[in-house]
């Protein structure tokens, strides 16, 4: 979509951009930020970015956090350094006057009670005419989130192919940096797949149809934006809280399967066998034996107590 620029410095902001982008950049959220700044300039109708328009500017995101206003004010910053070089005069914000960074949140750590009665109320979530297994994909999403760490945005993207019987094996494909990796299941989580693949089969034979899928307008699969969000109601429909009652975020699923160490154990586990060369390192070893592991993954899964203990009794 082709924004309609509309103050005065409307061409040189258009210009900047087309300049990063031609470097290879996508630079979407800076976009979105220097369109809310043309807003801006063109209701002031100044004819160039003063101290006292940049001031403004700000002052309409005031709410946000001291890192997101930082961040955002750095990009406006490296906009008024390009206009530095036709434009001596030009403004540019001083640095300093920025705010200071926020702390960042402390991840809130899932009890095994709190996962329990994650999974107990997707089990209980009622299926409607458009969303048949509603239920057991939401049972199914807590059980790949908490047992495999993975991200929202993986397991939208996940499809029936991904997932390999014989070996109980997991593909994500193309996730952060675009790399692909091959998990293995425990039994538990296998088996959960599995009750979940018997219906989920019964609606499709197309292999590569989407594993979780939401039909309000027709058969389609999550963004990772509509599953992150879905999974949020999930843990407010819940009520699952942090200790300052505050609820916590699915990302924390992730936090929690890497304190619990789930996956490490896969690795740590393979570290003593007389094949591992004693001259690596240790964070080297770890990696090797990763690597290995996930591109020749058995049918023996590694154990995972967490969720076997927490699976027992939960549907």
């Amino acid at each position: 979509m082709i924004h309609s620029w509309r103050s005065r410095i409307g061409s040189k902001i258009e210009a900047y951009l087309t300049l990063k982008k031609s470097l290879g950049r996508q630079y979407v959220r800076e976009t979105q930020i220097l369109i809310r700044l043309d807003r801006v300039l063109a209701r002031r109708r100044v004819e160039a970015l003063t101290a006292e328009a940049f001031t403004a500017w700000v002052k309409t995101f005031a709410h946000a956090s001291g890192s997101v206003r930082r961040a955002r004010m750095q990009i406006v910053r490296n906009l008024c350094l390009y206009l530095r070089r036709t434009d001596h005069a030009a403004f540019v914000p001083d640095p300093q006057t920025f705010p200071v960074r926020s702390q960042p949140r402390r991840p809130h750590i899932f009890s095994h009670e709190q996962i329990a009665r994650l999974i107990r109320v997707a089990s209980q979530l009622p299926s409607v005419s458009t969303t048949l297994l509603r239920a057991n994909g939401f049972r199914l999403a807590v059980v790949l989130l908490y047992t495999l760490g993975l991200r929202c945005s993986e397991v939208a993207r996940l499809t029936i192919s991904d997932y390999d019987h014989v070996e109980r094996t997991l593909l994500v494909r193309a996730s952060k940096f675009r790399k692909t990796r091959l998990i293995a299941l425990s039994k538990s989580a296998a088996d959960e797949l599995e009750r979940y693949l018997l219906e989920r089969r019964r609606l499709t034979k197309d292999r590569s149809a989407p594993l979780l899928v939401h039909n309000l307008f027709g058969p389609a699969a999550y963004t990772a934006k509509t599953f992150g969000m879905a999974m949020q109601r999930l843990i407010r429909h819940a009520d699952v809280r942090m200790p300052d009652g505050r609820f916590p975020h699915v990302h924390d699923l992730r936090h929690t399967f890497a304190v619990t160490r789930s996956f490490a154990g896969i690795a740590l586990a393979s570290m003593s066998r007389p094949s591992c060369p004693r001259s690596l390192p240790r964070w080297g070893m770890l990696a090797s034996h990763r690597r290995r592991i996930t591109s020749n993954c058995s049918s023996r899964s590694p154990r995972r107590p967490a969720f076997a203990s927490i699976a027992i009794g939960a549907r």
